[in-house]
């Protein structure tokens, strides 16, 4: 930041700071005319917090902010950490001393200061970056794709009406053959990546202890013998659907996510970073969305997207740092995990909006039909979650948003 810049900042800065405190002390003086001084100075304080939260993002930090609010959740941290801290008197109860020595005077004094300024620094970050990701709609994409007939044909038809800018091919499925010939027709045809699959699919006789759970592979990541004992059926099973892959589509440089995201389990990560020709990865980096209503929160913690989102958020930061040392590229930022099967409405407007043209945002849409069938080829979970309605209304909801650019 130039010096006349952050002299006109510090400025700026100190009028909202000058004006909350006038607030801060007008309101306690009126306050504690009619209510105690113990309830009056909280009261007081949320006021000046008000001012702070208003002023801050419209003048302090306006270039960051562009005029916009700060979200609210910066609001709830300034006013609790300041409240705690030095309004009800924390502070003067830990700090030895007495009254009169200028050192505790000035901790008091400043404590304050210098928090909020922290805090309110990294509400105009947070809010520039939200800003920067709004400037650009995020590239949409479907998993399944060569999984059955009915989500074929979703995916096509979100791709020749101008709503996916990519698909993951799941080269195990009952369809996968048909689906790529109907990619090649595309004009022009969209990426495609290979949709590793662990977790479901028809047995292998090389592979005894395969299709397992996630969370099976993720405990053998740290249990030495079942490491041992699964890492060569692994290797195994992703090379014979790398080699069907390439069969199929003639691709040879792969871009590779995961069913259930499997690829991120630290054992089958290993096992890929062994193959050269994998140039790209998906890792689900995905930011906690802003302005949803409560309601629509529930859904992510009641059937569990919540718990996926934390345990692959871990996964993705240990990702991160083997891809880069091994030369594989991935996407910066995701979103498909905390609403997985439910991105329509709130919850697909709230994930757009977290996420720039250089980010990824998944649906899995299907057309309506009978997908029990699914399970008598080896997919068993995929039946009942393309059986949902869910399904439907994410073709629905993509294909009525506007076409990306």
């Amino acid at each position: 930041m130039k010096p006349l810049h952050l002299i006109h900042r510090l400025g700026r800065y100190g009028l909202v700071g000058g004006v909350a405190a006038a607030v801060h002390y007008g309101a306690l003086i009126s306050l504690s005319v009619i209510i105690p001084a113990w309830l009056a100075n909280p009261l007081a304080f949320l006021l000046a917090s008000l001012v702070g939260y208003l002023g801050h993002a419209l003048l302090t930090f306006r270039e960051e902010t562009g005029g916009q609010q700060f979200a609210r959740r910066w609001l709830m941290l300034q006013y609790g950490v300041n409240l705690n801290l030095s309004v009800c008197g924390l502070l003067p109860l830990v700090l030895p001393g007495t009254a009169s020595d200028l050192w505790r005077n000035l901790t008091l004094v400043f404590t304050p200061t210098l928090l909020n300024a922290v805090i309110w620094s990294r509400a105009a970050q947070f809010t520039a970056r939200r800003r920067r990701r709004q400037s650009g709609s995020p590239r949409f994409h479907a998993d399944d794709f060569g999984l059955a007939e009915t989500v074929d044909e979703a995916i096509l038809d979100l791709i020749r009406c101008g709503r996916l800018h990519s698909t993951s091919l799941l080269v195990g499925g009952a369809s996968a053959e048909t689906a790529v010939a109907a990619w090649r027709q595309l004009n022009p045809p969209v990426p495609l990546c290979l949709h590793l699959c662990l977790t479901e699919g028809p047995p292998q006789p090389d592979c005894p202890d395969l299709p397992a759970s996630f969370g099976q592979l993720l405990l053998a990541s740290w249990i030495p013998h079942q490491r041992r004992r699964l890492r060569p059926q692994l290797r195994r099973a992703i090379q014979r659907q790398i080699h069907r892959y390439t069969a199929l589509t003639g691709i040879t440089d792969i871009h590779l996510d995961g069913h259930q995201h499997i690829h991120l389990v630290p054992i089958v990560l290993e096992c890929l970073l062994e193959h050269p020709q994998i140039r790209w990865m998906r890792t689900t980096a995905e930011p906690l969305p802003t302005g949803l209503p409560l309601g629509a929160l529930g859904p992510a913690v009641r059937d569990g997207g919540l718990l996926k989102w934390g345990v692959l958020q871990l996964l993705t930061a240990v990702a991160k740092p083997a891809l880069h040392r091994k030369g594989v590229q991935t996407n910066r930022h995701f979103a498909g995990v905390l609403f997985t099967g439910r991105m329509v409405g709130a919850q697909l407007s709230a994930a757009e909006r977290c996420l720039s043209n250089e980010d990824l945002l998944l649906a899995h849409p299907a057309m309506g039909g009978n997908h029990q069938q699914l399970s008598h080829q080896g997919f068993p979970l995929s039946a009942g979650f393309f059986s949902s309605p869910w399904r439907q209304w994410e073709w629905e909801a993509l294909r009525t948003r506007a076409p990306h650019g």
